[in-house]
């Protein structure tokens, strides 16, 4: 068969036995992909869960930061405003030396209070800003130690990745292409439903061995007459039980046999 052969073509002129060796083909091709990928584990998840936290971490120093930044400048519009209320002070205690009466006097001295009582509210005030700075130095220097941890879990964690990759990456490029090569030969409502078996499937099996006059998959007792059609190979037959597809030890030896040309 050549790649140039569309589906309609290739599901005329290929018979059901070989699409079953086909299938259960492409099921071992599948099944030593997946071993790969539990050979690496979850590290790709803890990966990319190591990197959201620090993108978290740089986010929340990042607010920190610019919050500190604002009571900063707080404290120093504060102090501006003290001085400012000290040149008044200073101003209006000139002034009371000229009055020429007792109210203008008076409200003079009321505007030094009211000056006076400016000063004070900033100085809390300042205070007050003094202490949320100092928590807010607190948390950025807990952030950043959090941080930086986490910056050596993930070089550690990538690291763990790259040799796990390095060693299976050849290995699963290889059987990904053989993968892809068979699919050529499965028509395409054949090979959805495939896929859509595996991915129901907890383990990923969608195409398993009558083993023991049972299914493969669910271990469940296949009646004589299915187990007699299923080695007809005249069409595809699925467990009753567990929907996957069934072949026979004559499929399994075809797929040996040819691993071993």
């Amino acid at each position: 068969m050549t790649k140039t052969k569309n589906n309609a073509q290739i599901e005329q002129e290929v018979s059901v036995e070989q699409k079953l060796i086909a299938l259960y083909s492409l099921q071992q091709i599948n099944s030593q992909i997946d071993k790969i990928k539990i050979i690496r584990g979850e590290l790709p998840l803890e990966v990319e869960d190591l990197e959201d936290e620090i993108a978290g971490l740089e986010t929340r120093i990042s607010n920190f930061e610019s919050e500190k930044e604002k009571e900063l400048q707080f404290i120093s519009d504060r102090i501006s405003a003290i001085k400012e209320s000290n040149v008044l002070i200073k101003r209006y205690k000139d002034q009371q030396m000229n009055v020429r009466n007792n109210r203008e006097y008076d409200s003079l001295t009321k505007e030094n209070e009211f000056q006076n009582l400016e000063i004070q509210l900033a100085e809390k005030k300042i205070k007050e800003t003094k202490s949320k700075i100092e928590k807010l130095e607190s948390d950025i220097t807990v952030a950043i130690e959090k941080l930086e941890e986490r910056k050596l879990d993930l070089a550690a964690k990538n690291d763990e990745l790259k040799d796990i990759v390095s060693d299976t990456e050849k290995e699963e490029g290889s059987l990904m292409k053989k993968s892809q090569e068979n699919e050529k030969y499965i028509e395409d409502r054949l090979l959805y439903a495939y896929k859509r078996i595996r991915t129901n499937a907890h383990n990923g099996l969608a195409v398993v061995q009558i083993e023991r006059d049972a299914c493969g998959g669910c271990f469940n007792k296949i009646p004589p007459q299915h187990q007699l059609d299923i080695k007809l190979h005249k069409k595809i037959i699925v467990c009753e039980y567990c929907g996957r597809i069934l072949v026979d030890d004559a499929i399994v030896e075809a797929i040996k046999s040819e691993g071993k040309k």
